[in-house]
C-alpha cells in the first residue's frame, strides 16, 4: 500500500491538530480533525482555520472528499460543515456519537436533536474500510476518552484522535460523560499492538515540561518504550489509578460547552432565532453549600 500524504495544521488556540490526508496517486484526500475559531468571550466564530487547509489543498491539488471526525471534540468546534459546503465531502465519524448524542441531548434540552447519528453522513464500525483514493482506510472503535472514540489507520500512520499523546505527556482524559479510564487502557493497548514503526499522528499537544517545541507525530514503539502514562511496564490498574487520580485535579475544557452541543450535531449549530441570531445553551448549575 502507498504511504499517504500528511500536512498537518495546527491551532494554537486550542493546542488542536487537524490534517490533511491525501493519496498521491489519485490526489483524493481527507480532512481530520477541522477547526472552526471560536471565541467565547466574544461570541464570534470564523473559519480562518478551515481556510488554511483549503487553500493548501487547492494550492496542491488535492481533491477533498471527506471529513473524518476522530470524535466529537470537548475542546474545540468542528468545521466540518464549512469544509462540506465548500467542496462537497462527506463527514463521517464512529458509530458510537449516538451513544454521546443520547448522553448529552437531554443535559443541553436538545429536544430537535435526532439521537440516530443521521447528522452525519457516515457512522464507522469498529473494524469497516473504506478508501481514499487507492488508499485503504481502516476504522479501530478506540473508545475510554469517550464512548465513540475511533482511530484511522491509513497505511503506515494512524490517526489516534484523544486517546493518546506524545510520550512524554502521556495520555487522553477519561472523566467525561461516558469515558472510562479502564476501557481507555485496554484501547490504547490495542492501538500499541500495531507494528511499532507504525506512526501515530495525535489530535493534540500541551507541550511537556522541559519541552520548548509542539509535536504531534510519535510511533507505536516509541510510546511501548517511553509513554509516562502506557509504557510496556504499566499494568492495567496501574493506569487507572492514575488516570483517575490525574483526572480529579483537571479543570474543565473552556470550550466545552459550545463545543459538545455543536459537534454531536456534525458541527452545526441550532438554527437562528426569529431575530436572526444564533444561540449556543450553557446549563446552570447552582453551588451547593
Amino acid at each position: 500500500m502507498p504511504k499517504p500524504f500528511i500536512q498537518a495544521f495546527f491551532d494554537e488556540p486550542t493546542n488542536t491538530i487537524s490534517y490533511l490526508v491525501g493519496d498521491p496517486e489519485t490526489r483524493s484526500a481527507a480532512v481530520v480533525d477541522p477547526v472552526l475559531d471560536f471565541d467565547l468571550a466574544s461570541g464570534v466564530a470564523d473559519t480562518r482555520s478551515a481556510e488554511r487547509i483549503l487553500a493548501y489543498a487547492t494550492e496542491y491539488d488535492w481533491r477533498v472528499e471527506m471529513v473524518l471526525e476522530t470524535h466529537a471534540h470537548a475542546d474545540h468546534l468542528s468545521a466540518a460543515p464549512f469544509i462540506k459546503a465548500h467542496t462537497g465531502a462527506w463527514v463521517g465519524i464512529g458509530a458510537h456519537i449516538r451513544d454521546v448524542q443520547k448522553i448529552f441531548r437531554p443535559v443541553f434540552a436538545m429536544e430537535d436533536l435526532k439521537t440516530d447519528g443521521s447528522d452525519f453522513d457516515r457512522l464507522f464500525e469498529d473494524g469497516e474500510r473504506f478508501a481514499i483514493g487507492a488508499l485503504t482506510v481502516e476504522v479501530l472503535h478506540v473508545p475510554g476518552h469517550t464512548p465513540a472514540d475511533v482511530a484511522y489507520l491509513i497505511g503506515d500512520a494512524a490517526f489516534v484522535g484523544d486517546t493518546l499523546f506524545m510520550p512524554d505527556y502521556g495520555t487522553a482524559r477519561a472523566d467525561f460523560p461516558g469515558g472510562d479510564a479502564r476501557t481507555l487502557y485496554r484501547s490504547i493497548r490495542r492501538l500499541l499492538s500495531l507494528p511499532d514503526e507504525t506512526r501515530l499522528f495525535l489530535c493534540h499537544d500541551y507541550k511537556a515540561p522541559g519541552r520548548d517545541e509542539y509535536r504531534w507525530e510519535t510511533t507505536v514503539g516509541e510510546q511501548r518504550r517511553a509513554s509516562v502514562h502506557v509504557h510496556d511496564g504499566v499494568d492495567e490498574d496501574s493506569f487507572v489509578a492514575l488516570r483517575e487520580k490525574r483526572d480529579a485535579g483537571l479543570s474543565v475544557p473552556k470550550l466545552l460547552l459550545p463545543s459538545i452541543q455543536v459537534n454531536i450535531r456534525a458541527g452545526r449549530f441550532e438554527e437562528a432565532q426569529a431575530n436572526g441570531v444564533t444561540y449556543l445553551r450553557i446549563p446552570v448549575k447552582w453551588h451547593a453549600e
